[in-house]
């Protein structure tokens, strides 16, 4: 009897550094390849590019893959479901190591290949192959991957199927069922729902909201809340900041057109900022006004906020990096008073993002919010909704696809169990159809 292996490389004791490898007879195809953001102190303007892989392993911050030497068989593709870097971060430190190509969706291989251009350590020559969603790709004679779209917090996401001899493995991280996305396609029910009929073997699934009860918000939520937030007052000439991701390109398209509504030029800061929003750009899923401005570089980014100052802070909506408070970001110099932006009392601080839950990045966003509060902003915080599923949306998913076995992913151990007791309801036993994976473990399965 044949077997499908499941790797767990990384990501199953925690959030981050996602990589799992699929093993079918003796040819693997490897899932995302990414970064634990809170074990560097690294935020999305931070330079890692000089690091060495082992050391960067030593510190837990990327995948231990040193464990792949003992699974025989090939490497023939590494498969990335989006640009997240917590799914792609690691590419550059050891993508490297197999002699495979690169399979993502266009907006993740441009993202990538900024991510091995900018990497002073190691030559990454693996070929990059875009694939958009609804399209399959054909690994070997064996094994073919299928992209099927799916919205999440960064644009052109995708839940990759891996189609084999023995039966087809569904990995879902990361994702969210947002019906009235405000960027891209809606999830591809039919395609789900077809997977279902036909039969899957295993389903990896991400974890990390599975304990919240419910479903996730729309991000059309989340771009009402902010409209509410920037326009919704009577004090409109105050000085306004908004800090939130750089990759969700759908927030910051949001924050585009309120700017245009409020009379305000956007201008948007961070060296992230400009690599997301000029890929996002360049790939035509976004429209720039004439009016934006966009600054990398920190002198350019001082230069800015100089003219703001100086010609009113009424003129202009600038979004920076900085909320989770990472050090030597743009808010975090504008609170401790290292930039020409002087914080006065009554401007507005607009948290379109959550706190990442890691002791760390709390502390640091404290600190943050009181620097900022006794300069005497007002903070508007979690002005912003969740790219992942909650636990209604998970068990939406797992009804749709049906999957033989389930394994959860992408998170810690509680949000795993979380996950494990809604697969119960479901039907699903601990053990024999639902299987907990921890970082360097094995798991075959027959079909």
């Amino acid at each position: 009897m044949e077997e499908i292996g499941i790797v767990a490389v990384g990501g199953y004791n925690e959030m981050g550094r996602n990589m799992t490898a699929v093993v079918v007879g003796d040819e693997i195809v490897i899932l995302d390849m990414g970064i634990r953001l809170d074990r560097v102190q690294i935020h999305e303007d931070a330079e890692i590019d000089r690091m060495h892989s082992l050391e960067l392993i030593e510190m837990g911050a990327i995948p231990d893959d040193t464990i792949m030497r003992d699974i025989n068989g090939t490497v023939r593709a590494i498969v990335c479901t989006h640009g997240h870097l917590d799914h792609i971060g690691a590419i550059p430190k050891l993508a490297h190591r197999y002699n495979a190509p690169i399979i993502s969706t266009p907006y993740t291989t441009a993202l990538i290949r900024q991510q091995i251009e900018e990497e002073k350590k190691f030559k990454v020559n693996n070929p990059l192959v875009a694939l958009k969603a609804g399209d399959s790709y054909e690994i070997t004679d064996s094994i073919t991957v299928e992209f099927i779209s799916i919205p999440h917090s960064i644009i052109d996401s995708v839940i990759a199927v891996l189609h084999t001899p023995y039966g087809s493995v569904v990995y879902a991280c990361d994702f969210k069922l947002d019906r009235a996305p405000t960027i891209g396609a809606s999830p591809n029910f039919n395609a789900l729902k077809k997977l279902g009929r036909k039969g899957v073997l295993a389903m990896i699934t991400e974890t990390t909201n599975s304990a919240r009860s419910g479903k996730t918000p729309s991000e059309t939520i989340a771009k009402e809340m902010l409209r509410d937030v920037l326009l919704g007052t009577e004090e409109s000439h105050v000085g306004m900041i908004v800090t939130t991701f750089a990759s969700h390109i759908a927030r910051l398209n949001a924050i585009i057109e309120i700017a245009e509504e409020m009379g305000r030029v956007p201008v948007f800061m961070g060296r992230s900022m400009e690599k997301y929003l000029m890929a996002a750009h360049e790939l035509g899923f976004i429209n720039l006004p004439k009016n934006v401005e966009i600054y990398g570089q920190r002198k350019d980014v001082d230069k800015a906020l100089k003219k703001i100052m100086t010609e009113g802070k009424e003129k202009y909506l600038p979004v920076v990096t900085g909320h989770q408070g990472e050090p030597g970001s743009i808010l975090v110099r504008i609170a401790n008073g290292e930039t020409p932006f002087q914080v006065e009392s009554g401007d507005r601080m607009i948290f379109s993002a959550n706190i990442i839950p890691s002791p760390m990045t709390r502390a640091n966003r404290y600190a943050l919010e009181t620097k900022l509060k006794m300069r005497g902003a007002r903070i508007y915080d979690d002005v912003h909704v969740s790219g992942h599923a909650y636990r209604e949306d998970h068990w939406e998913l797992l009804r749709m696809v049906q999957p033989n076995h389930v394994i959860p992913a992408h998170g810690d151990l509680a949000m795993h169990s979380a996950y494990i007791e809604m697969a119960e309801d479901a039907g699903y036993v601990l053990g024999e159809t639902v299987h907990l994976l921890r970082n360097g473990e094995v798991l075959f399965i027959e079909p």
